[in-house]
C-alpha cells in the first residue's frame, strides 16, 4: 500500500491497562486496536494488521501481553510480525515495566517516572526510580525483549499502565501514560488532539 499505517506498541494489555489505552486514544484523536487487548494477547499478528489496514486514520495505538512469560510469549510474537510487516510504520514504544523474572530488558531512549518527570534512568512496575544516576534509562519487562530485534525509533519507559500507585488511574486521565505517547508524537512529528488536557 502506498501509505504505512503509522503504529505505537503499547506492551501490555490487561483490563486495566486497554481502558485507559483506549481513553487515551480517544483524547488524543487516535485510534486503537481495541481487539488487541487481553492478557496475553488474543489475536495474532496477522489478524491485527488486518484490522489496521480497516481504520479509518492513524496513528493507532496497538497493545501486546505476554501475562508475564519470561520468554517470547502469544504478545511479543504478535508484536514482532507487526512491526516488522511492510505496510506498518512504528513511530515508537511505550515499554512497560514488570516484576517478570529472567527477561533480558531493553535500553529505552528515556523513562517517564510515577511522578510524570523525564528522565534518562530506569523506572520499575510502580514508576520508582530504580538503579544508580549513571545507569541507563532501562525497562525490565514481560513484553518488552523481542524490542531488540526490531527497528523502534524511539521507546519511552514507564510503570505499570493504570497503576503505579495510583498515579496513572485513568480517573486521573492517565497522565503518565498519556504523557509517553505523546512524546513519541512529538518526536515523529505528528500533530494531535491537545484539547484535553488533565
Amino acid at each position: 500500500m502506498a501509505n504505512k499505517i503509522r503504529v505505537i506498541l503499547i506492551t501490555d494489555g490487561d483490563s486495566v491497562a486497554q481502558q485507559v489505552i483506549e481513553e487515551l486514544a480517544a483524547n488524543l484523536g487516535l485510534r486503537c486496536i481495541s481487539a488487541s487487548g487481553g492478557n496475553p494477547t488474543p489475536i495474532t499478528g496477522e489478524e491485527i494488521v488486518g484490522l489496521l489496514k480497516t481504520v479509518h486514520h492513524d496513528p493507532v495505538l496497538v497493545m501486546f501481553d505476554d501475562r508475564g512469560s519470561s520468554g517470547k510469549g502469544l504478545g511479543e510474537v504478535a508484536m514482532e510480525y507487526v512491526a516488522s510487516h511492510p505496510d506498518v510504520e512504528v513511530l515508537g514504544a511505550v515499554a512497560v515495566a514488570s516484576n517478570t523474572i529472567g527477561v533480558v530488558g531493553i535500553d529505552a531512549d528515556e523513562c517517564i517516572t510515577g511522578n510524570g518527570d523525564i528522565v534518562d534512568r530506569s523506572v520499575d512496575k510502580t514508576g520508582y526510580l530504580k538503579g544508580g544516576s549513571g545507569d541507563k534509562a532501562s525497562i525490565d519487562g514481560d513484553t518488552v525483549d523481542v524490542l531488540n530485534d526490531l527497528e523502534i525509533p524511539f521507546i519511552v519507559g514507564v510503570g505499570d499502565i493504570g497503576k503505579m500507585a495510583k498515579a496513572d488511574d485513568v480517573r486521573r486521565g492517565a497522565p503518565i501514560t498519556r504523557k509517553a505517547i505523546e512524546e513519541i508524537l512529538k518526536r515523529s512529528g505528528i500533530e494531535y488532539d491537545r484539547t484535553t488536557e488533565v
